[in-house]
């Protein structure tokens, strides 16, 4: 048994979103495996949630910053496995003795460089720039790196190359570094959803019936989307097929403020006449344990985006929601779950902006059966590849025999980075922060930035 920290920066509890539930049903799986697991998150803990109070392993919530109370946590740990900001909130784990798990599923500075585009252009570098160096310190002192596709399995090696991570003691008996860089998609649950005995959306959200046709939209809206196509391509389906629904499950995401896309897409539907009468966007987000219920009754699952770097690296996470429940989808050319899609029949994918394309493949996946039954077939056949047991076999193969590989421990820096700046961490970041948004936006800026970090707790 050993015995493991894992830090999320998502809040646990009823909503949980992709980063949560990753490291929720990593605690899980390794607490099935018989270790003793405890499952800390910086942004927030529902004590009365089923996901903390129903489960084998121990949740607690940490502020970032507090050094004394998770040094506690540190300290009982053999293995920590982390993700996103922790290193930045907890400097102890720069130099950590401990095995340490980087879990890089999500490419946090490519996702910041269509995040930050509507900000100004100094905002806009220091947000890419610290989520390089915070990845490139998870990268340079991490015993194991956990990705999530073939894609980014290949540009993490590049990114470990140039810090001087593959070096001949690496790779002497491990010649592939699997022992180094692992491959561990995102997951889904064993048994498929199932209808609830009351309906959650057919004839309880005004304007969509039991007989309707609906298309789900899983997940967050976010600035790398392409929620606009959608938007156009479901009000021109609905003109000749009246029964076609559209419903975004959710546009707040837990942890994150509101971003401007999701008023952008409900005003185009309202320019458009399709907003609650073929487009629907739903307020919040569903409870995770309740989401099954939703999927259940969908006919279609989409995602679609625009093309750019962040895009080709990515892992929706939400098409395991659609595969999870059986749901055959439309989504966009150019990352790798399209790839997936095409090669197995688990839907149709279509050109990155193109409304007519679009709208012609959710009519199929909607209204065409005998596509509808050939895709229903292969997603039987390939969710069963992709069960949180499964994507999680290079963590749970690490746990049971942890190591401690990296050389760049105790206050030694990589090669690559010897001239280059320790990411701030603690007050020292709180402090760049409040000085670069003082000097680029003034002091409304900086109160504006405070209230919403305690917005989002």
């Amino acid at each position: 048994m050993t015995r493991v920290l894992i830090v999320t920066g998502g809040p646990i509890g009823d909503r949980m979103a992709g980063p949560s539930i990753r490291s929720w049903h990593q605690a899980r799986v390794l607490a099935a495996d018989g270790h003793e697991v405890r499952l800390v998150t910086t942004a927030g803990l529902d004590p009365e949630s089923s996901a903390v109070t129903h489960v084998a392993w121990a949740s607690l919530a940490i502020q970032p910053g507090d050094a004394r109370a998770f040094g506690e946590q540190e300290r009982w740990a053999e293995v920590v496995v982390v993700q996103g900001h922790a290193v930045e909130h907890f400097p102890v784990l720069a130099s950590t003795d401990r095995a340490l798990v980087a879990d890089c599923y999500d490419p946090m500075h490519l996702e910041m460089l269509e995040q930050g585009r509507a900000e100004p252009r100094a905002t806009w570098e220091l947000m890419v720039d610290s989520r390089t160096e915070l990845l490139n310190q998870q990268l340079a002192i991490a015993d194991l790196v956990l990705c999530a596709s073939d894609r980014q399995r290949h540009f993490y090696l590049g990114q470990l190359a140039a810090l001087g991570r593959l070096t001949p003691e690496a790779y002497e008996d491990d010649p592939h570094l699997a022992r180094l860089l692992a491959i561990a998609p995102y997951g889904l649950e064993p048994a498929a959803p199932v209808r609830a005995a009351t309906p959650v959306i057919r004839g309880v959200v005004e304007g969509i019936g039991p007989e309707d046709r609906l298309l789900v939209w899983g997940g967050g809206v976010y600035p790398w989307f392409d929620p606009a196509t959608l938007v156009r391509a479901t009000a021109a389906l609905a003109e000749r097929r009246p029964e076609t629904r559209l419903l975004f499950l959710g546009t707040r995401t837990p942890g994150i403020p509101p971003m401007g896309v999701v008023a952008e897409s409900i005003e185009l539907a309202r320019e458009l006449g399709a907003l609650d009468r073929s487009v629907f966007f739903g307020e919040g987000w569903v409870p995770y344990t309740e989401r099954g219920a939703w999927l259940a009754e969908a006919d279609a699952g989409v995602s679609t985006h625009h093309v750019h770097l962040e895009t080709e690296f990515s892992f929706r996470t939400r098409i395991l929601d659609y595969l999870w429940a059986g749901l055959p989808m439309v989504v966009t050319e150019g990352d790798a779950f399209a790839e997936l899609v095409a090669r197995e029949g688990l839907g149709l994918v279509v050109p990155a902006g193109d409304v007519d394309a679009l709208a012609e493949a959710l009519e199929r996946v909607l209204y065409d059966e005998g596509l509808r039954a050939s895709a229903a077939a292969a997603i039987a056949r390939v969710r069963e590849g992709f069960v949180w047991e499964t994507t999680m076999r290079p963590l749970r193969d690490f746990v049971a025999a942890p190591h401690v590989a990296a050389p760049f421990r105790e206050g030694r820096r990589p090669p690559r980075l010897a001239g280059a700046a320790r990411p701030a961490t603690g007050l020292r970041r709180d402090i760049k922060l409040a000085w670069h948004f003082l000097r680029n936006g003034g002091v409304g800026e900086v109160a504006r930035r405070v209230r919403a970090r305690r917005a989002r707790g």
